[in-house]
């Protein structure tokens, strides 16, 4: 590196140091374990979950929490169809005014051509060749040549006058695009603003979203779990009563003032359950076993360890955690998105 190579700032692109110093870019750090959320901690208000409930993609949450979120999110969806209903009539009213305008063209070439000021192709002589591209070449017509009754048909006129305007319609559209693609976009000229479609209104779907997942997924009432954690038996208490009926120990921890600081466990082996262990969600019945009794117990036999219930395969659910600090034991790595230099 020269020396003074810092202050100089006459280069096209940002130094190592110029970049450092801006707060340019997207901006990632690696996490370590401190900076990880605990095991049974919500998804929401990071705090011990309170009657905790999990999606079906195994991310908890305090009952209370997402049941608030969820009843933001509806009524933002409330909100928004609102605004969608407000744009799906102003798309109605775009398409009247483009089918006005598409018949006003309609009128004024036939008017052009029986004053015999036409000197273009009309959209009537437009919709006759491409019937005539349609038939094929070399097609003989059977009635040329002979002397042909006119019939007057309503139906045959309204399909021709559509024909005419769905072709009036994409010679203004196509005219509509030739004008834009010379011009450069210009922020500041209200006629040559850029303008960005939304696309059919008809594929916008407003569901509540799970926002622990990344990325997010459709969540409803109907597909939370209640969870029910096992916990390690206080000094104050018999261990027998923890190891005799872990069923009866696997519940919610009560409002105490010890509560937090227990350890969830797993009903079958013991382990405490953090984030360094990977826990499986039993939807049928509810429990939390780690992924040793999972694979051994209780995917052979089909039922829970803690209550006997039977457990198919799609019951076990993965409960998602933040990661352990290292690379391959979750989330390690965190980014923020920073404002891209415009030039």
């Amino acid at each position: 590196m020269a020396r003074h190579s810092k202050n100089n700032t006459s280069n096209s692109v940002f130094s190592y140091a110029e970049y450092k110093k801006l707060d340019y870019g997207t901006k990632k750090q690696r996490l370590g374990v401190d900076s990880m959320k605990d095991r049974l901690s919500c998804a929401l208000c990071l705090q011990r979950a309170r009657d905790p409930v999990a999606c079906s993609e195994g991310h908890l949450y305090c009952k209370e929490c997402i049941y608030t979120d969820l009843l933001e999110q509806k009524k933002e969806i409330k909100r928004q169809q609102v605004k969608l209903e407000a744009m799906a009539k102003e798309e109605e009213e775009e398409k009247e005014r483009r089918k006005v305008a598409a018949r006003e063209r309609v009128l004024k070439d036939f008017e052009e051509r029986q004053l015999g000021l036409g000197t273009k192709k009309t959209i009537g002589d437009r919709v006759a060749a491409e019937k005539e591209d349609k038939k094929g070449k070399g097609v003989e017509d059977p009635t040329r040549g002979t002397k042909r009754k006119f019939d007057f048909d309503q139906d045959e006129v309204d399909i021709a006058t559509r024909e005419a305007e769905e072709a009036a319609l994409r010679q203004i559209e196509k005219e509509q695009a030739e004008s834009r693609r010379a011009k450069l976009p210009a922020f500041w000229l209200p006629s040559l603003t850029p303008e960005s479609s939304v696309g059919p209104l008809k594929d916008i779907k407003l569901q509540t979203l799970c926002h622990a997942s990344s990325p997010a997924h459709v969540l409803t009432l109907k597909s939370l779990v209640p969870v029910i954690f096992s916990f390690a038996s206080s000094s104050s208490q018999p261990s027998s009563s923890s190891a005799s009926t872990p069923a009866s120990s696997s519940t919610a921890p009560p409002a105490s003032g010890s509560s937090d600081s227990r350890e969830a466990i797993c009903p079958s082996c013991k382990k405490g359950i953090s984030n360094s262990v990977i826990a499986f969600l039993i939807r049928s019945c509810s429990h939390v076993v780690c992924k040793t009794c999972t694979d051994t117990l209780v995917r052979p036999s089909h039922q829970c360890i803690a209550c006997d219930k039977k457990a198919k395969d799609k019951d076990i659910v993965e409960l998602q955690r933040e990661g352990t600090g290292y690379a391959a034991g979750g989330r390690a790595e965190t980014s923020r998105t920073g404002v891209a230099f415009q030039g």
